[in-house]
């Protein structure tokens, strides 16, 4: 029977190894440009920081990708609807 549970928990330990989730020291998250001290404010008429962040066909990118908060993501839509009305972009 002790044979049994040590091999099982070898085998648990290199699973654990071999796993697709990584440890929480080998995360790399980066921090939002937008909430940094010093970052500019995002704003409707701020066009040069609006272009920034939407694609060559005129979609707003997503956070995934721009790597900004979902507080500023918000904010940032909603400045890019904003400037799109008043055909500023």
């Amino acid at each position: 029977m002790k044979r049994k549970n040590l091999k099982r928990k070898s085998s648990q330990n290199s699973f654990l190894k071999l796993s697709v989730f990584q440890n929480q020291k080998h995360k790399f998250k980066k921090k939002c440009p937008l909430s940094v001290k010093g970052a500019p404010e995002v704003d409707y008429k701020n066009i040069k920081l609006l272009k920034r962040y939407v694609s060559e066909n005129g979609k707003i990118l997503p956070s995934r990708i721009s790597s900004v908060s979902q507080k500023k993501q918000r904010e940032l839509s909603l400045s890019i609807k904003r400037a799109r009305n008043l055909a500023l972009i």
